[in-house]
């Protein structure tokens, strides 16, 4: 069956099942087996949603996996409304971004109300990327980040919290948040220093912090320096800190683009102080 074939059925199915929802709304329905007709109108639009997904019509799937979320929160069947909901802001995120964040907000509420905080994580941090790929809305990137992380740390899941503070911190940076930032990385650094398999990561997010640090004052990046290497001695022996030291940044390899940004950020701070950055 071509796509136009699978969409044809899929409406189909749709009018059959607002039919079957009409019908156990009515009185006689709803006293011959209404809550089996809703059941089956679920069945139903579920079914819509995946051939409206195979003939990559996706603001009708998304729509289709609405439906079957709302009649099922209607029957008090929670997750299945979630998983819905989630179903149906993954086929938006192909169409319509605002749409789906909504579905997948409206997830999240049911999810944290059901107390499931490592999935609403998830979720979070979806909508997080969206905001950051699809709509470059950085605040809102940020927030949806900083609540995942606040979700994960709860449930003891510290990596997937670190993982989502790198990206606060990052961002926070971008934005000139520079105090905000330089507590994260911190932070970040200050949690993984002692843990075996991710102590040698410390190194970096120190080294993070201390940029910061030099975008808003030298005096305050070399006592910051000065601190990392008492918390962490592995910082002293890292090529990054010697750099740092003798501000010889541009000796540094293997830059991506926000530590690039934030070395000509404190080139600029330092040639308007009147220093002298080779």
């Amino acid at each position: 069956m071509d796509n136009s074939g699978k969409e044809k059925e899929a409406m189909q199915l749709m009018a059959e099942a607002d039919k079957k929802v009409k019908s156990s709304g009515s009185f006689l329905g709803g006293m011959f087996g209404g809550n089996h007709k809703v059941e089956d109108a679920c069945e139903m639009y579920a079914r819509a949603a995946n051939m409206f997904k195979m003939a990559k019509n996706w603001s009708a799937a998304g729509s289709a996996f609405c439906q079957a979320a709302r009649l099922h929160m209607q029957m008090q069947n929670k997750l299945d409304s979630a998983t819905s909901f989630v179903d149906a802001g993954n086929a938006y995120k192909k169409a319509d971004p605002q749409e789906a964040i909504n579905c997948l907000n409206a997830a999240i509420d049911i999810y944290t109300d059901m107390g499931r905080f490592t999935i609403a994580a998830k979720h979070h941090m979806t909508i997080a990327e969206i905001y950051e790929s699809e709509l470059v809305d950085i605040e809102k990137a940020i927030a949806h980040y900083e609540q995942a992380a606040d979700y994960y740390k709860g449930e003891e899941s510290n990596s997937s919290a670190n993982k989502c503070l790198l990206k606060v911190g990052s961002y926070s940076a971008q934005l000139e948040q520079y105090p905000k930032a330089i507590e994260i990385f911190e932070q970040v650094a200050t949690s993984t220093m002692d843990n075996p398999l991710l102590k040698y990561n410390a190194k970096e997010y120190f080294w993070k912090a201390a940029l910061c640090h030099f975008i808003v004052d030298e005096l305050n990046a070399k006592l910051a320096i000065e601190k990392y290497e008492g918390m962490f001695p592995a910082f002293s022996d890292s090529r990054e800190c010697k750099l740092l030291k003798v501000k010889e940044f541009d000796s540094i390899s293997r830059l991506d683009q926000w530590q690039t940004t934030m070395l000509l950020r404190i080139k600029k701070t330092i040639q308007g102080d009147g220093g002298d950055l080779k």
